[in-house]
């Protein structure tokens, strides 16, 4: 297995180094491609810096800070060049680098202008390669002359690179697209890249929880510091496409060099928990120089731009690549005594970058040349794929782990469904009983109150002898009617006013009839009332039952007229006759109660020929 682990991971660290090989290598070679082109690499320089003007033979790349200490100055460059006959194309001029700020004349003719020569610390126009194209009257046959002047503001890479002339198709393809793809759209696909892979950590740092654990240590670190070092490279590299910072030179440059020790000290701290060392004791001491990088980096750079000086900060970055060096190596060495593959990768990653970031130290900090770019920003995305690959495979492990913890607490959570099944259908069969026993005692009650109640005065009317065959006989219909209406009560859907009414219509219409009075029906289509239950359906029922038996038995009356509507959707309903009347001031009771008990406002008029009993209902 260890074999097998062994390769697997030198094939993937000899893919990362091909890969970077193949990346760095490919970038020259659109500059020999370019045919027909003058490259201008010698001329003459006159330069102005704490107000003393110097002239002297130049040959370019010309790099300011390494000639001049870091102070700031003024460079007018004079590049002669011999055609033998006037272009017949258009031409075009190629400057890979050039700043901070420039103006590029040909022939004492201005053809572009990048920034402001007399405003210092600036846009810095040195990050992104120039193409500037020739109006083709300004070419003569023999000598032509091709004037650069720059300012160069202290530690912004001030300086010229040498400078390519010619024909504009091969100059605009094969160099300068080239160079911008590298340098700017480079700059703009390694951002987007590492802020995908910072937003995926910081998503699996925020979201994946250990309940086990309180405070911070219930997340997982090593996505936080993925996630940070991402970030904060994004914002580093970012700075390749901003030729106008937002923020004041002093302000911005200090930031810039904050984000690229974020990312060094972030990528360190994750080396660090995912080598398990913040388990260990004797290791923790690391946390300690680890943490110092960022401040430190924070006053050299200030030091370095305010004084001018731009040493302080090389020193200090020759300070952390060895401690980073020294870093690395314990890592690669504690990777070897345990090894796995995202342990394997994230080593061969961290090798190759920091290989790169001495070269650029070298190159960059401390050699001549201008010209060159940085390879960390390049090599830097094998180590954000070894950070990328080694979140995921943790979250899938996590994945996995969870998987079997859910599929157990889901079988634990089958079996306490089968349970509580088994003492639901028990208490379901409770439940239907007590409701049947419940129904039962309703119809009971019903028919004591209602039935029981008018049987019983009958039987009073006939031990009275007073009461007469008229009188005995309405007092019995009103008992088989309620009897009736109980029983159709038990099938009336809950709110359903208009199924109560047809009910209602059904029973009684016959004993209307049969009494010589008149039935008027104007029931309009009304919406259910959803706050009466079955309950209240039987008290509306009883109430409307007791308003047409009033009717019946003392009002005299030749027309009943029952009526229904749902004006602003509010139901009202009404039982109107033409009766003697009575006193609406004295609310019969068994009425009053019947509508307090089902929430419904009852309004009575009454005189001589006309009788209302209203019911509202919100």
């Amino acid at each position: 297995m260890a074999g097998r682990m062994f390769g697997r991971a030198g094939r993937a660290l000899a893919a990362l180094w091909l890969a970077a090989t193949l990346l760095l290598a490919a970038q020259p070679a659109a500059a020999a491609a370019a045919e027909g082109t003058i490259e201008l690499r010698r001329g003459t320089v006159w330069t102005t810096v704490d107000g003393a003007t110097h002239k002297a033979p130049v040959e370019l790349s010309y790099h300011w800070d390494r000639q001049h200490g870091g102070r700031p100055g003024y460079a007018t460059f004079e590049l002669p060049f011999t055609l033998d006959a006037e272009p017949e194309v258009p031409w075009g001029i190629f400057v890979p680098r050039a700043g901070s700020v420039l103006e590029v004349w040909l022939n004492d003719a201005l053809l572009q202008v990048y920034g402001d020569l007399a405003s210092g610390n600036g846009p810095d126009y040195a990050k992104a390669p120039l193409y500037v194209p020739v109006p083709g009257h300004l070419l003569k046959p023999g000598e032509n002359r091709l004037q650069v002047r720059i300012r160069a503001d202290s530690a912004r890479r001030g300086g010229l690179s040498r400078v390519t002339i010619g024909p504009a198709t091969p100059v605009r393809t094969d160099l300068f697209e080239s160079a911008y793809a590298w340098r700017f759209t480079g700059s703009v696909l390694l951002t987007a890249f590492s802020l995908i892979v910072g937003s995926i950590a910081l998503a699996l740092w925020l979201t994946q929880v250990d309940a086990a654990a309180t405070g911070w240590r219930r997340r997982d670190s090593l996505y936080f510091w993925a996630a940070l070092a991402e970030f904060c490279w994004a914002i580093r590299v970012a700075d390749g496409v901003i030729a106008e910072p937002p923020l004041p030179w002093g302000a911005w440059g200090v930031l810039m060099a904050t984000c690229y020790a974020g990312w060094a000290t972030s990528a360190m701290m994750f080396c660090y928990h995912l080598a398990g060392w913040h388990r260990r004791p004797r290791m923790r001491w690391l946390r300690w120089p680890m943490a110092g990088v960022v401040p430190g980096t924070v006053v050299a750079t200030a030091l370095a731009l305010h004084r001018e000086e731009p040493y302080w900060l090389t020193g200090w970055l020759a300070l952390e690549i060895g401690f980073v060096a020294l870093f690395v190596g314990a890592f690669a060495v504690a990777t070897i005594r345990r090894p796995n593959v995202g342990r394997l990768l994230v080593a061969a990653a961290a090798l190759v970058t920091l290989g790169f970031g001495t070269r650029d130290w070298l190159v960059i900090r401390l050699s001549d040349a201008y010209g060159e770019t940085t390879w960390v920003r390049y090599s830097s995305v094998f180590f954000g794929i070894a950070l990328l690959l080694i979140v995921l495979r943790r979250f899938h492990a996590a994945s996995v782990q969870a998987r079997g913890s859910v599929a157990a607490l889901a079988e634990r959570v089958a079996q306490r469904e089968r349970e509580l099944a088994s003492t639901f259908a028990a208490l379901e069969q409770v439940a239907r009983d007590q409701a049947r026993t419940h129904e039962r005692e309703r119809i009971l009650r019903d028919m004591h109150d209602g039935v029981g109640s008018h049987i019983s005065s009958a039987i009073r009317q006939l031990q009275s002898g007073q009461a007469s065959p008229e009188e005995l006989l309405r007092t019995l219909c009103d008992s088989l009617d309620q009897l009736k209406l109980a029983i159709d009560s038990i099938h009336l859907p809950p709110g359903d006013v208009g199924a109560l009414l047809a009910a209602l219509r059904y029973r009684l219409e016959p004993r209307l009839a049969a009494a010589g009075i008149q039935f008027e029906w104007a029931v309009d289509e009304v919406p259910d009332v959803k706050r009466l239950d079955a309950q209240a359906m039987r008290q509306l029922q009883f109430l409307l039952f007791e308003a047409i038996s009033n009717v019946l038995q003392h009002a005299q009356a030749r027309t009943l007229r029952i009526e229904a509507e749902a004006p602003a959707g509010a139901v009202q309903l009404r039982v109107i006759d033409d009766g003697q009347g009575f006193d609406a001031q004295q609310v019969p009771r068994a009425l009053a109660e019947r509508a307090a008990a089902i929430g419904a406002r009852l309004a009575l008029e009454s005189r001589p020929g006309r009788t209302v009993v209203q019911l509202g209902f919100a």
